[in-house]
């Protein structure tokens, strides 16, 4: 699993960019400039912006509004960048025209909506996968490479942080319960899904944090618990820029991945008895690994990635729900 392939041996694909916000461009850049895809359409509610958008990325097409970008024949695959509160609506109209789909993370605002989506996708066939490209690269491969292979024993604990200061405004989208804002589904989700790359599902959810004036979480700390002694503690909010970095230690040694762990770092690995690794590969970008491996698996035929299940994407949205319960965030709708 250590060996990540190269973004630009991946097979040619054809995307759909919908939403023209600013992790559309990030990952429009990556493309761009680590894949052999082509960016064939974009596709906003803004005139002005989609135009700035195509213009900035080189994209040919330009579509105002979604439905026409999902049925755009030259569109084989649709990125969509839009609010958690939309991505359920846009994953479906997407796989109702019959395209692949890679949603950003968090994948819905609730595991009912995931499983939504879900189902639609293997009825018609299609593939889909969640947009948490930290699972695809190179160091986050070699930590799995060196814990699998026994190297600090049995992981006892993990710990990651993500939280960044953000200016409050009620009317922004991380403010804004009408469009699942909160700390939680735009940061909490990289800790979260990290500890269940490593441990799977936990037994058990433990979480305690404070609201923003607009009702949703501003600030969480969370423990997620395995069997006897198997622990996740994890951390995430909008007040405060963290270290945002990540650390697995185990009864024979321990891993610590620099910050940001999210996005291409490196990471230090010492042994009780001395033994020492050090990984320093950085990457330019990031979300051009996930883009690969939907263009790799779509030229398959697979309907998911196994790096990102379906059911991973179900446990990981399970754990979400539990910690907005215990923390009293609900969104309009729900």
């Amino acid at each position: 699993m250590a060996h990540v392939e190269d973004p630009r041996t991946a097979p040619p694909i054809r995307w759909g960019i919908l939403g023209a916000g600013s992790i559309a461009g990030t990952f429009a850049d990556a493309v761009n400039r680590h894949t052999r895809a082509q960016l064939a359409a974009v596709g906003s509610r803004n005139k002005d912006r989609c135009e700035r958008f195509a213009t900035a990325h080189g994209i040919p097409t330009t579509h105002i509004g979604y439905r026409d970008l999902v049925e755009d024949d030259r569109v084989d695959a649709v990125y969509v960048a839009t609010p958690h509160s939309e991505h359920r609506e846009h994953a479906l109209l997407a796989i109702a025209a019959g395209k692949h789909v890679l949603v950003e993370k968090s994948f819905a605002r609730n595991t009912g909506e995931a499983e939504e989506v879900l189902a639609a996708a293997r009825a018609a066939g299609v593939f889909v996968m969640e947009a948490m490209w930290t699972r695809f690269l190179p160091h986050i491969a070699k930590v799995h490479q060196l814990v699998d292979a026994g190297e600090i024993g049995e992981i006892i604990n993990i710990s990651a942080d993500f939280g960044h200061a953000f200016t409050f405004n009620p009317a922004g989208r991380l403010f804004d319960p009408a469009l699942a804002g909160g700390a939680l589904l735009d940061l909490g989700v990289y800790p979260v899904s990290f500890a269940h790359d490593f441990l799977g599902a936990p037994d058990a959810v433990r979480a305690v944090g404070t609201l923003t004036e607009t009702g949703v979480d501003g600030q969480a700390s969370i423990v997620l618990s395995y069997g006897d002694r198997v622990q996740a503690t994890l951390s995430t909010t909008l007040w405060s820029s963290t270290p945002t970095t990540a650390s697995i230690s185990g009864t024979e040694g321990s891993v610590t991945i620099a910050g940001e762990f999210y996005r291409p770092t490196s990471f230090v690995a010492t042994r009780n008895d001395g033994a020492r690794w050090q990984f320093d590969q950085h990457a330019d970008g990031g979300m051009q690994y996930e883009a690969a491996e939907v263009a790799r698996r779509v030229a398959a035929g697979d309907t998911e990635s196994p790096r990102m299940s379906w059911q991973g994407t179900l446990d990981v949205m399970r754990t979400l729900d539990t910690v907005r319960e215990q923390i009293g965030v609900v969104y309009p709708g729900e």
